[in-house]
């Protein structure tokens, strides 16, 4: 094979790198939906320079956490889980109380659950901000409105 013809293929450097903020409005969207284009966007799957070992993600601020729906009986039935690792440690939350008292907490779940677990996962994740109401603290970034159905 002639070593003339292959091209070497493109790795993104830092500086190449521009991120954007993009807000979305959670009201009346499904969870696991958004979940999973939120999660692209945070890794930059969406555009052309990603590269799988450097984060190339943008900001994504979701507003109006507390509209989100699920579908089927999830409203009733889902529960979420966490243990301390000592004897008699485990706690459940149901999705109503969640919904109550902490909603961004369910969206930030959702997310965490389809980002890589890795540092650079870990990494990804802090770049999503999510607010229970229509307000939010980001309006110096400049975000744009993005459709997730073009995503």
């Amino acid at each position: 094979m002639n070593s003339k013809l292959v091209q070497p293929s493109y790795s993104v450097k830092k500086d190449d790198i521009k991120r954007e903020w993009y807000i979305i409005d959670a009201e009346g969207q499904t969870l696991g939906r958004l979940a999973s284009k939120v999660a692209k966007i945070l890794q930059g799957k969406h555009k052309p320079i990603y590269t799988p070992h450097m984060d190339t993600g943008d900001f994504v601020i979701i507003i109006n956490a507390e509209k989100i729906k699920v579908t089927g009986n999830k409203a009733n039935t889902k529960v979420y889980r966490k243990h301390s690792g000592y004897p008699g440690g485990l706690k459940e939350v149901s999705y109503k109380a969640l919904l109550e008292k902490q909603p961004e907490q369910i969206i930030r779940h959702s997310v965490k659950g389809m980002m890589p677990k890795t540092i650079l996962g870990k990494q990804m994740f802090k770049k999503l901000k999510v607010y229970a109401g229509p307000n939010h603290p980001h309006q110096a970034q400049k975000p744009k409105e993005i459709d997730l159905d073009k995503i």
